[in-house]
């Protein structure tokens, strides 16, 4: 079995592969379609409600519960999803824009090229997310650094790329940029099969943990398109090394 620069196997896109048919079967409770909450009935005694990303839980009394079973809570997890995934496509970006000087492989180059318009569209959705709900959005230079003052309710947590499922090392990206040809091809997608793996396990957590529906539908319209992204990527890679 053959290794690359970045010390992956050569067939360790079948192993990611078989990891997104399994986050596949959860991408139901990942929210790849919102539906409507059923109505709330008033309890009985009072109950807890979870307060915003840094603030405390709430009381609230049963006279002041009624009307409130529609409303969206946003949780760290929702948070955190939010502005994880600005630094972790972050990087696909960056991979994608390595492609046009390298490849030498018209199909590669503009399948890359759709990756990084989308890829910044939604970098952009989620910032305005983050912003709309008083969170600070990470700097594009610096993807998981929160302002030095600490601004908003909930400063943005730094996340080191152990941090994120999927990410390249500083080693593999910098063997990405050195090749060329058919050798950046091959690196290209298998490391890119594997980045879009994490991001398919990072929906799986907020859908398990996030509560807001418009991060939850926007989570499953990401992992979606991901595991289209993989399928194509394995088979273009399955047609290089044939």
């Amino acid at each position: 079995m053959t290794q690359d620069p970045g010390g992956r196997h050569a067939t360790g896109h079948r192993t990611v592969m078989t990891c997104v048919f399994v986050l596949a079967a959860g991408l139901a409770a990942a929210g790849c379609t919102a539906e409507t909450p059923e109505p709330t009935s008033t309890p009985s005694s009072a109950v807890l409600a979870p307060g915003k990303p840094g603030e405390p839980a709430e009381t609230i009394a049963p006279e002041d519960y009624e009307g409130m079973g529609g409303e969206d809570v946003v949780t760290d997890a929702d948070a955190d999803f939010m502005t994880r995934m600005i630094g972790h496509h972050a990087q696909a970006v960056e991979m994608a824009e390595l492609v046009p000087d390298r490849s030498t492989s018209e199909q590669l180059t503009k399948f890359a090229e759709r990756i990084r318009l989308t890829q910044e569209g939604e970098i952009d959705y989620m910032g305005r997310w983050l912003d709309d709900q008083g969170l600070p959005v990470p700097a594009d230079d610096s993807p998981d650094t929160a302002p030095s003052d600490g601004s908003g309710p909930r400063a943005a947590q730094p996340h080191d790329h152990d941090s994120m499922p999927g990410m390249l090392t500083e080693a593999e990206m910098t063997a990405l940029a050195d090749a060329e040809g058919a050798e950046f091809d091959r690196l290209f997608l298998e490391g890119m099969i594997t980045h879009h793996g994490g991001a398919l396990e990072m929906v799986d957590e907020v859908g398990a943990a996030g509560r807001d529906e418009t991060v939850q539908e926007f989570a499953g319209n990401v992992a979606a398109d991901q595991i289209a992204e993989i399928d194509r990527m394995s088979r273009l890679l399955d047609e290089l090394a044939g």
